[in-house]
């Protein structure tokens, strides 16, 4: 299944980073938010991307041709130019980037993708939130609900857009953008979308969150999944400093298993993030984990194995621990 990004707009309340770069390229944690939330989406067997860019799509043209030299070790000969790569990256993407112009609103951007798409089922976010959404339970959600779009539902303070859904259920009755006295829930992206969506899409004016959704109620075919769980849009500099505070402290997003953070300067026990891995994992698990880790520094015998019984203890406390941090993301998209 393709994932499909909104990465095209002008970001203009990030305009201290957006003047020179696409949103969806400002940087969390040394990566784009776009790597951070595409790795996600590669955790779940999700690999095949497709991205819709717009306003300064050179700059997301140039990093993915250029993703080796950025992320990869390598020897050069500068007389002759000849490259010898010592590794590669992680990443085993497949990624296609559209050009769907500057002015295209992000209906109109979809839209100009549905030939890669064709007639089959795509996933669908925005190139500036984060979360830790359980996608298969999302998947299974909109499955169930036989919708043509299901949308993830987020809590919101009121000056966003809300949703309204019926009692009992999964339906949307009502979808109203940015509402100043609005509550309750609203579009935190992650959607999931049948083929059927691209009948909904007048032409490059259409705003994804307008006509299609009000014609998608109109015929009962927007559903949703409720997440209460980590969610974070990167709207404004704030955003960007709240995002960047969650990935020093051990991103909830960050669940994707291989040492990609020793890309960015990190060692495996940075910010905490070896900690929430050990608190994902059963004991013996964890020491197997710890062992991976340190290796020789850790020691030998039972001296070695009672470092690990330690840490193993250490990572306890972060069990469960509630995310309350929870800002809001507008409707219209990156």
């Amino acid at each position: 299944m393709k994932v499909v990004l909104f990465a095209g707009g002008f970001g203009t309340r990030l305009s201290e980073e957006t003047s020179v770069r696409p949103k969806p390229m400002v940087e969390i944690g040394g990566r784009p938010i776009m790597w951070h939330i595409m790795s996600y989406y590669a955790h779940f067997g999700f690999r095949d991307f497709v991205v819709l860019g717009g306003y300064k799509v050179g700059y997301i043209r140039d990093y993915f041709l250029n993703f080796r030299g950025h992320h990869a070790d390598f020897t050069i000969d500068l007389a002759s130019g000849e490259t010898k790569w010592l590794n590669n990256p992680h990443e085993d993407w497949q990624v296609t980037v559209l050009d769907t112009g500057a002015e295209t609103m992000t209906g109109g951007r979809l839209r100009r993708a549905q030939h890669l798409l064709r007639d089959e089922r795509f996933l669908l976010t925005y190139g500036d939130g984060l979360s830790d959404v359980d996608l298969h339970q999302l998947i299974a959600t909109h499955e169930a609900a036989d919708a043509w779009c299901t949308l993830t539902a987020v809590t919101q303070p009121g000056r966003f857009g809300a949703l309204k859904l019926s009692e009992g259920d999964n339906q949307v009755t009502g979808f109203r953008e940015k509402g100043i006295s609005d509550g309750g829930l609203i579009n935190g992206g992650f959607f999931v979308c049948e083929p059927e969506m691209f009948n909904l899409i007048d032409g490059d004016d259409t705003v994804f969150e307008d006509a299609p959704m009000a014609r998608l109620i109109e015929r009962g075919k927007l559903a949703s999944y409720r997440h209460d769980g980590f969610w974070q849009s990167m709207d404004s500099l704030r955003d960007k400093q709240v995002l960047e505070q969650h990935w020093a402290a051990g991103a909830p997003w960050k669940v994707w298993s291989h040492d990609q953070q020793r890309d960015v300067g990190e060692t495996p026990t940075h910010n905490g993030t070896l900690l929430h891995k050990l608190a994902q994992t059963d004991e013996a698990s964890s020491l197997k984990l710890i062992s991976d880790v340190f290796g020789d520094r850790q020691g030998g015998g039972e001296a070695g194995a009672l470092d690990a019984k330690q840490v193993h203890q250490a990572s306890k406390p972060m069990r469960g621990r509630p995310v309350d941090e929870k800002i809001n993301r507008r409707l219209a998209g990156t």
